[in-house]
């Protein structure tokens, strides 16, 4: 490619991720500006590590950002883990897969606030879980399921939510795989599995790579879900830093907003490698 055609190219995208990279420049210097003291909404702005110090001394952000991690991991773990079988199966057109496809994906149409609620509903005490499970004499009585202390809802409705996602980017990947290529392992006496193992897993290894990053870093800076399907007893970084904000203590919001974009850019790299180390057999 030729300098001249290098700088067209730059010249008709910067209409477009120009103004992407300026407004999401723009962000993130505040933020990193803010977190060391400087553009202060309430007092004088001044260069401080004191804020960084403060907040990363405090157990409430420790605990914080292991919850975040958590959830995080195992949202994009249990959501590949559910897309892939899928993915192979969807992966020849058959009478039905169409609607089984539309069902599937679904869950993308429903905000997540709206999912959060009518999963409270379902799993509530005098909700219809507790209702069915005691009319059919397994429970004697109502149990407490809403806002257990592993998260356990929260992440049921990641998975549901990203779910549908990661199929959308594993059906494309499995899909781009050649009949020909599958029917030799066939041929060569390759099981089910070992066509999975060896030929579908290392080919779609950059599909099951952005499937799990993406969800990786929307599940770790999740409000909502949190927020009400929640343990009570453990706070996200994103409720942490919307408690250190309603305080007014931006700078300490600020601290928080960066750890956070911090551990989604290392957490995902990890979480590539691994997923490819993983996926092309390097790990057994």
């Amino acid at each position: 490619m030729t300098l001249r055609r290098a700088a067209t190219i730059l010249l008709l995208l910067m209409p477009g991720l120009g103004l992407i990279l300026a407004l999401i420049g723009a962000v993130v210097y505040i933020a990193v500006a803010q977190s060391f003291g400087l553009y202060s909404l309430m007092g004088e702005s001044a260069f401080s590590l004191a804020f960084w110090s403060d907040t990363m001394g405090k157990k409430a952000f420790d605990k914080a950002v292991r919850y975040s991690i958590y959830v995080g991991v195992l949202s994009a773990i249990f959501s590949v883990i559910l897309a892939y079988p899928l993915a192979i199966w969807l992966r020849k057109p058959f009478a039905g897969s169409v609607t089984i496809g539309a069902v599937l994906k679904a869950p993308l149409l429903v905000h997540g606030l709206v999912a959060a609620f009518l999963y409270i509903n379902i799993i509530s005490y005098n909700g219809l879980l507790n209702q069915v499970m005691q009319g059919l004499g397994i429970w004697d009585g109502p149990k407490r399921l809403q806002n257990d202390r592993n998260a356990i809802g929260v992440l049921i409705l990641q998975t549901w939510k990203n779910m549908p996602f990661a199929l959308l980017l594993l059906t494309g990947a499995v899909q781009a795989i050649s009949d020909d290529v599958l029917d030799a392992a066939r041929d060569l006496g390759a099981g089910s599995w070992a066509r999975f193992r060896k030929v579908i897993a290392p080919l779609t290894v950059s599909g099951l790579q952005a499937a799990m990053v993406i969800i990786f870093i929307g599940a770790l800076a999740d409000f909502s879900f949190q927020t009400i399907a929640g343990p009570t007893n453990r706070q996200s970084l994103a409720q942490l830093m919307v408690n250190f904000k309603g305080r007014g203590d931006w700078h300490s919001a600020a601290v928080v907003g960066v750890s956070m974009m911090a551990i989604a850019l290392i957490g995902s790299a990890l979480l590539a490698v691994a997923a490819r180390m993983i996926m092309r057999g390097r790990l057994k």
